[in-house]
């Protein structure tokens, strides 16, 4: 598809809406990872429980999502996702028990991939077109890093304004009544960029037609399985993922380890976020003018340094400078691979109008982290408390990161002429 024919704006309303969707199940509690655990009465396995039913939900809706991005327009299929999303946070505001907060995240993890995951990453490959893949999606993980970031932001600037005691002193009735306005205004944003989505992410007549098939046979979706694009992606992705999500616990190191309180914790997180767009705009210029494959493998190998800065214990709480040094190395490798690993669809040779078919079998497997890196950073977490549990979570990133930069060498070396 000529790229010329899906505007800016399209690509904006995708940004947007691609990180509007997790705020509410993933970027608050990045963010203010140690104000839910006090909120809900929640500790580290439990929430990463909440995550293992989303990704257990998730895992299904990749799989029957993928066909039905194929079936029908993105617009229709995101703006609805954005919309039931943003009705599952007036339950989160309530601080349900934790059985029901299982069934919430359940509830997200069919809202936001079954109409959601696919359709998104397919109208991104569309306003790629053949020539601009790093640049569609670079942008459109930097842009979501920047609009998580925004969220981020203004989260803390409300949390703060409703503290009426010194952070220091601050009770667990007071931080939850503080955060519940968070939930709150964050949902009715969701809910409005659905309605942006809706009205204004259109494609003309015959572009809409040529992305969209009427009928998907077992045939064809066997025929998607056994590419090696595909298959090589279900591994690089997996790794790249688990490194994702082990993000998550940064704020939680600052309280941890350097010692930060509450809203120091929740900076750090948020410092992360405008560090995200930052890289996938520039990850994603830089592979469209050079070689995209090669410097997805280039991530995991500064992801796998990163991480051992924290794995071998060299930070402690004296060591600021290089706390947020490391934090950047870390950033940079993950967010890196983050922004190019779909982008790199184009060069493997999988067919634009299957997009979504494939996007559903790579999801399968390369986003079961969902199910599986929330419980095991919360087990590594609480069975060694402090400095070690968390020196025990970057030694699973090393190994993933090292796994991943294997498989991003196989991919380079069997599509770097295509």
């Amino acid at each position: 598809m000529n790229q010329k024919k899906t505007p800016w704006y399209f690509l904006a309303l995708l940004i947007l809406a691609g990180e509007s969707v997790f705020i509410l199940p993933f970027v608050l509690s990045r963010v203010f990872r140690p104000t839910v655990l006090d909120a809900f009465g929640l500790d580290n396995v439990q929430l990463g429980l909440c995550f293992s039913v989303y990704g257990i939900i998730a895992f299904l809706s990749y799989l029957f999502g993928g066909p039905i991005a194929d079936k029908f327009p993105p617009r229709k299929l995101i703006a609805v996702a954005l919309w039931m999303t943003a009705l599952g946070g007036l339950v989160y505001a309530s601080f349900p028990s934790y059985n029901t907060l299982r069934w919430l995240y359940g509830y997200w993890g069919f809202t936001t991939i079954f109409l959601f995951w696919a359709p998104m990453i397919k109208a991104t490959r569309v306003w790629g077109g053949t020539d601009s893949q790093g640049k569609a999606f670079g942008f459109l993980d930097g842009g979501r890093g920047m609009v998580g970031a925004s969220f981020g932001a203004m989260g803390v600037f409300i949390f703060s304004f409703f503290i009426a005691s010194e952070i220091t002193e601050i009770s667990v009735l007071e931080s939850g009544a503080a955060f519940k306005q968070v939930i709150l205004v964050s949902s009715a944003i969701v809910m409005l960029v659905g309605i942006l989505v809706w009205f204004f992410m259109r494609l003309d007549t015959t572009s809409e037609k040529e992305i969209i098939i009427e009928k998907i046979t077992f045939s064809q979706i066997k025929e998607v399985a056994r590419l090696p694009a595909v298959q090589l992606l279900m591994i690089i992705i997996l790794c790249a993922y688990v490194g994702y999500k082990i993000t998550d616990i940064f704020s939680l190191y600052a309280q941890d380890v350097m010692l930060y309180d509450q809203v120091q914790s929740a900076q750090v997180g948020t410092f992360l976020l405008f560090v995200r767009p930052i890289i996938g705009v520039i990850i994603g210029i830089v592979g469209d003018r050079t070689q995209i494959t090669f410097w997805l493998l280039i991530s995991f190998i500064v992801s796998f340094f990163g991480a051992l800065l924290f794995a071998m214990g060299i930070i402690s709480d004296s060591e600021t400078f290089l706390f947020f040094l490391s934090i950047l190395v870390i950033a940079t490798g993950v967010y890196a691979a983050r922004s190019l690993y779909f982008a790199v669809m184009e060069k493997g040779k999988i067919p634009l109008v299957l997009t979504g078919t494939a996007v559903g079998l790579i999801s399968l497997i390369g986003y079961t982290p969902d199910i599986f890196a929330g419980p095991a950073m919360g087990y590594l977490l609480d069975n060694s408390p402090g400095a070690t549990g968390h020196q025990h979570v970057f030694w699973m990133l090393a190994l993933f990161s090292f796994i991943g930069g294997i498989a991003a060498w196989r991919y380079f070396r069997l599509y770097k002429k295509s």
